[in-house]
């Protein structure tokens, strides 16, 4: 018996109206990218595990698909410990490759291995699927695309503003409302400080990152694994805590971390970049988290996080600052801000809240109808002005009756059907059915294409 296909759990067929649908969320986001000045790149979707391991930390590392070696890699096997409790010493045997995790990373190795031919600021655009070897869930998903936008060689904090002016334009055009959350990795890195933790900083942002998922009893269970003593604990939650409007928030920032050097730096940064979003008069809320901490360790300044209001989804858009990520692939001092699209989240709620336009599901705008081959000829010749004019259409391949043919129309979503027989061939004319409310017009082809239009 023939075994039934599938895929693999945490990956998604899309078919042709998925499809449609997905386009319009990368082309929006493109055309945004392209009206921020960002420039396209791509990178393979495999890297060497010498450029993927160790940049996201110890969850980040765990999530890596990793590739066999080609070739008799079993033979590399002789004289190693297969009974071992840890097989981790296994990986450099059997596998030199990755599946990307993100595209930030494989962003720095390409900067510095083109280092020669890009001009500075640099500022690009990628849109490329990723893999995770992550639990497949609600809006989690082990194949994912993934839409960023990168800023590097530049310290200013305009970088910082302008993308989330961008965020804020992606997010009007395609109909969401938005909160941007907003933190900063020194303030963080002030709270360690503060609270007798300077050297569990990796350890407390792992776990309050957790926050929204899990809850504060349960970040305090896993601070406390983590080594985080009961004391810096009861001195951390407080923090964590404050609530208030986003300049309260700030203030009550500003006084805890006054004598902090790092993290008064983070809440000064803060301070630039919410008021320089103010002064643009976003559509999105903007809020100032101070659990925000986005588990990557390579973020060192800014971090950014948006959730869609609306619908109970995780992050649909992250990213953040991160001052020295080219430096482990030996080009130090390079500081960069990107952020990240979820399109596969951004694609999940559009479908909760169906705020997808018409335009979105059609491919075919308009549907020739065939009616025997001297009617196909005609029709053929007309198919091509309105393909030249811009609007997409097609001719039924066959000469079926009239409503097989219509019904293809309907299945398809297509919104016209071109309708050209013996009346219409003597006039030189063609029937347009409007299908939304089954009006028809007998019309010249340009005066078809005005109305397609």
């Amino acid at each position: 018996m023939a075994q039934k296909p599938s895929i693999p759990k945490g990956t998604r067929d899309f078919g042709p109206v998925e499809m449609a649908r997905r386009n319009y969320i990368f082309d929006t986001i493109r055309e945004v990218f392209k009206l921020y000045g960002f420039s396209q790149i791509e990178t393979p979707a495999m890297e060497n595990l010498s450029t993927l391991m160790g940049k996201y930390g110890e969850e980040g590392d765990k999530l890596l698909f990793k590739i066999l070696n080609s070739g008799n890699w079993p033979a590399s096997l002789e004289n190693i410990d297969l009974q071992s409790e840890s097989i981790g010493h296994l990986t450099s045997k059997i596998s030199e490759k990755g599946l990307r995790y993100d595209l930030t990373v494989p962003f720095a190795r390409f900067v510095v291995q083109h280092r020669n031919e890009l001009t500075m600021p640099f500022k690009r655009y990628q849109i490329q699927p990723v893999w995770r070897a992550d639990r497949p869930q609600k809006g989690r998903y082990r194949e994912f695309y993934q839409c960023d936008a990168d800023v590097v060689g530049s310290d200013s904090l305009i970088n910082e503003i302008e993308l989330i002016s961008l965020i804020d334009e992606v997010f009007s055009r395609l109909g969401i409302n938005i909160t941007i959350k907003l933190n900063n990795r020194k303030v963080l890195s002030g709270i360690a400080d503060l609270v007798g933790q300077p050297d569990k900083l990796i350890d407390i942002t792992v776990a309050i990152d957790k926050i929204d998922k899990i809850g504060i009893e349960n970040v305090k269970a896993e601070l406390s694994e983590r080594g985080i003593s009961q004391e810096s604990i009861e001195r951390l939650i407080p923090i964590l805590e404050i609530n208030g409007s986003t300049q309260e928030r700030i203030a009550a920032l500003s006084e805890i971390l006054k004598e902090v050097e790092m993290g008064a730096k983070g809440v000064a940064e803060l301070k630039e970049v919410i008021s320089g979003i103010n002064n643009l008069g976003l559509k999105a809320d903007i809020e100032l988290d101070v659990s925000l901490a986005r588990g990557l360790n390579y973020y060192t300044g800014t971090i950014i996080e948006v959730k869609a209001k609306d619908v109970a989804i995780g992050s649909i858009t992250g990213g953040g600052r991160y001052d020295n990520l080219t430096g482990v692939f030996g080009m130090p001092g390079l500081s960069g801000v990107g952020i990240s699209f979820g399109a596969d989240r951004v694609y999940d709620v559009l479908n909760a809240l169906d705020l997808y336009p018409d335009s979105a599901s059609a491919a075919t705008r308009v549907m020739f109808t065939n009616f025997g081959k001297s009617e196909a000829e005609v029709s053929m010749k007309y198919l091509k002005l309105f393909r030249k004019a811009g609007i997409s259409a097609e001719i039924y391949p066959d000469a079926a009756k009239m409503k097989k043919q219509m019904q293809r129309a309907n299945d398809l979503d297509i919104p016209f059907v071109a309708i050209v027989g013996e009346e219409e061939m003597k006039q030189g004319l063609v029937t347009l059915k409007n299908m939304a409310d089954g009006s028809q017009k007998m019309l010249t082809v340009d005066e078809a294409i005005a109305m397609v239009r």
